[in-house]
């Protein structure tokens, strides 16, 4: 059952906020080896190659529109093996991944829905089948934001086939982990349907469990039990970068979504961008910076993404990892609640004061945000559910014991947050 590729929300890392289409094989391993050593005893384990590694003149989060990518026989993208050189003679990122599973992680990759287009245009061969790329392709579905793909035609002879082929080129790999593009919804066309149960059912019988992730975009809510049937995460939002805007915006997209959070389904709010991200999301590298996100918004992020459970997808360079960083994610707490957690809920928003609760074996949860621009008093309302913990309680990020009347004085700070546990 796929849903028990991630009966707890994943945990890791992505290059996408720090190397943008054109992270390198030093750069996954480099951040492979900080994982390993620092953050896998925390149950952080997937090492995530973002977009474009196909792509040999990739030099920022920008594309090179119809540039020639590196494309094996049969009409399936392959590493570039000036970024990848272990992937070079022909044996792709199963090198790579066997180096990180090494370490005791878990590997994954980005990929497009769909067909090379540049294979459309060859009309280059599928394996299994005697049709070809311009078989299958859907010349009318395409992306609006990267020229790589056509989209594939999942009632075409031959779709199967290509999807076959290409799940079985991953597994061989060694991927774990599958995050497929400009499928979830597409600013064009809605949610590609057929394309993701053609993928949901390739994965299921491809011999190696993959976690399948979709995106981009604020996927439909009416179409929340579909995704629950054939994805174990899905994007709620388009890229998440850090400004207050995108994270005062969610708290509303988890509002709405926590009843769709289960084992194995897990609604997706997209990556942490914390820590030192931007590398290389413009070419010259001037945008590296330190996150933007104050430290009372970056616990507030914390926070929501754990209570509400949302995966947990780091987006910093991890090999420049500081110690406040490193304490967001390695907190004991958060970590309970993320990984433990049950019923969680928003139980009340006035204005902008929100309440969360959550649960698991051997706690409770209450955590209070304030999304104004000025500090402001925990709501009276919040008594009640401070009540339920009962008698002394923790505050996790003041790193103090209180009673519920001690706790009710509470002033939250702007755009922050108090998160009260059982002691």
């Amino acid at each position: 059952m796929f849903r028990s590729y991630a009966e707890t929300p994943p945990k890791g890392w992505n290059s996408w906020d720090s190397f943008g289409a054109s992270v390198t094989e030093e750069e996954v391993l480099g951040n492979a080896e900080v994982m390993a050593k620092s953050l896998k005893d925390y149950g952080w384990e997937y090492i995530v190659v973002d977009i474009q590694w196909y792509e040999p003149l990739a030099d920022s989060c920008a594309y090179h529109p119809f540039i020639e990518l590196r494309q094996d026989e049969y009409s399936r993208l392959i590493p570039a093996e000036n970024r990848f050189p272990s992937s070079r003679g022909g044996l792709g990122f199963k090198p790579l991944a066997d180096a990180v599973h090494a370490m005791g992680l878990k590997f994954g990759i980005h990929t497009m829905r769909g067909i090379p287009r540049q294979a459309v245009h060859g009309n280059s061969p599928i394996l299994g089948t005697q049709k070809t790329a311009r078989d299958i392709a859907d010349t009318n579905s395409i992306c609006p934001w990267n020229t790589d793909m056509y989209g594939v035609d999942n009632t075409k002879d031959g779709a199967q086939a290509y999807y076959d082929s290409l799940l079985a080129l991953y597994a061989s790999w060694g991927v774990d982990f599958l995050k497929v593009d400009d499928i979830a919804d597409s600013k064009l066309y809605g949610t590609h349907s057929g394309e993701i149960e053609l993928i949901r059912k390739v994965i299921d019988s491809c011999g190696r469990p993959m976690v399948l992730s979709l995106s981009p975009e604020p996927a439909p809510i009416e179409r929340g039990t579909f995704f629950q049937r054939n994805a174990n995460m899905w994007r709620l939002t388009d890229d998440l970068w850090d400004n207050w805007e995108q994270l005062y915006d969610m708290f509303g997209r988890c509002g709405k979504w926590s009843a769709f959070v289960g084992a194995g389904t897990w609604p997706d709010c997209d990556m942490l961008p914390l820590g030192h991200i931007g590398a290389r999301t413009v070419a010259d590298g001037s945008e590296a910076r330190l996150t933007r996100f104050t430290k009372e918004e970056q616990r507030s992020l914390m926070t929501l993404w754990s209570i509400f459970r949302s995966p947990l997808l780091f987006g910093g360079d991890l090999r420049k990892l500081d110690d406040w960083t490193r304490s967001l994610l390695t907190e004991p707490y958060l970590i309970d609640a993320h990984q433990n957690g049950r019923d969680a809920r928003e139980v009340y928003r006035k204005e902008e004061l929100v309440i969360w609760v959550s649960e698991s074996d051997t706690r409770k949860y209450v955590a209070c945000f304030n999304l104004s621009d000025e500090p402001a008093r925990l709501p009276e309302v919040a008594g009640e559910w401070l009540q339920s913990i009962g008698g002394e309680m923790h505050e996790v990020w003041a790193n103090r014991t209180v009673s519920v009347a001690e706790a009710q004085t509470t002033f939250l700070a702007a755009h922050g947050v108090a998160l009260f546990v059982t002691r």
